[in-house]
């Protein structure tokens, strides 16, 4: 395994279009959503041992969630645990990760993946990674991987590439020039992407050097690079906390899409078929579980569906959950919260938590 391969896994969101199943105490990453008895958290760490030596694999999270990731990965080394005193998106994550990976080899290779991803093809998954990490060693590249679109999806972010008449764009599985990104289109923009060839979902995941970035991200986030430059002496040290904190308070939020990818010019992607879903939502969810010869996915052991139809049921407590004559809702049940949401409505989800927060205080969220 090559010591040089290192892997970032971003382990800090609220995952609030999950409520009420996923919590800020906690979020979508930390729960079985699956019903596959290992977290997300744990089934993407478990995806880079296969590649990265354990040693190497870094989980950025929040304060508040270092219990969690120290109870759900008991083998990784506590210290790569990195901690964030506050959210600020996912560039200053990155740059965190960069600097304290630099201060144990200059000439890392380095993996970023989001925590809450599934990927039902893990041998071509592996493959891919493999793939990119070559392809990244041998060019200065920004490189993410690209998933094929197989319907005009609204909800995920769009990745155009440079064109190639010799080429059939259609079967691209190579590593091509990107030409732009675009944030979730309407519906009528997505079926156009989807029709041209030309574009693939962005994945969120990345594979580059650590120069390649830590370059472009001086570059073009140079305030953020030299906020961190200030206390490059104390990564790996006990002092590294307090220079975290203070460091963050500074901190602009900024995504890694805007603040580089869509500046870059070195920027490449790698069309992949992965069976892959940002699990973004309970319609995401829905659309990869195993379901009933009525399309009904059922999560948990106590729930029992008759003349109901294409729903969504998650209930994993000891209630006995019964529907009867429901159709297209998603259903959740958790101990001090029932939510019945008509699965076309579910965008409506995080201003119902907004609602609920506002309403009834934090002791739902």
């Amino acid at each position: 395994m090559n010591k040089n391969y290192f892997c970032v896994i971003m382990a800090g969101g609220v995952g609030s279009r999950f409520w009420p199943l996923s919590r800020i105490p906690r979020p979508k990453q930390f729960l079985d959503v699956l019903g596959t008895g290992r977290s997300l958290l744990q089934q993407t760490f478990d995806r880079y041992v296969a590649i990265c030596p354990p040693e190497n694999i870094f989980v950025v999270t929040n304060e508040s969630y270092k219990e969690l990731v120290e109870e759900q990965l008991p083998l990784m080394n506590r210290e790569n645990i990195l901690l964030e005193p506050m959210r600020r998106n996912t560039a200053p994550c990155i740059a965190y990760a960069n600097f304290r990976i630099k201060s144990i080899n200059p000439n890392a290779m380095v993996i970023v993946a989001p925590a809450d991803h599934l990927i039902l093809k893990e041998a071509e998954f592996h493959r891919v990674i493999r793939k990119a990490l070559d392809f990244t060693e041998k060019n200065d590249a920004l490189l993410t991987l690209g998933i094929k679109p197989n319907r005009p999806e609204t909800g995920y972010g769009y990745i155009q590439i440079q064109a190639d008449p010799t080429r059939n764009i259609h079967s691209i599985t190579d590593v091509v020039k990107v030409k732009t990104f675009t944030e979730k289109p309407n519906i009528e923009m997505a079926k156009i992407f989807l029709q041209s060839g030309e574009f693939y979902w962005n994945s969120g995941m990345f594979i580059w050097s650590l120069k390649s970035i830590m370059a472009s991200m001086k570059t073009n986030l140079p305030e953020i690079i030299q906020s961190f430059e200030k206390g490059e002496s104390n990564f790996g040290t006990p002092e590294e906390k307090d220079f975290i904190r203070k460091t963050y308070s500074e901190c602009k939020s900024i995504s890694i899409d805007y603040g580089v990818m869509e500046k870059a010019d070195n920027v490449y992607v790698l069309g992949t078929e992965i069976g892959w879903s940002d699990l973004g939502t309970w319609g995401s969810l829905y659309e990869n579980s195993e379901k009933d010869k009525n399309n009904n996915a059922v999560i948990g052991k106590n729930i029992k569906v008759y003349n109901t139809k294409n729903c969504i049921v998650n209930a994993s407590g000891k209630k006995l959950v019964v529907l009867e004559g429901i159709e297209d809702c998603i259903v959740v049940e958790t101990d001090d919260v029932l939510m019945i949401c008509n699965k076309q409505n579910e965008q409506n989800i995080r201003q119902i938590v907004n609602a609920v927060e506002l309403e009834m205080g934090e002791n739902y969220i």
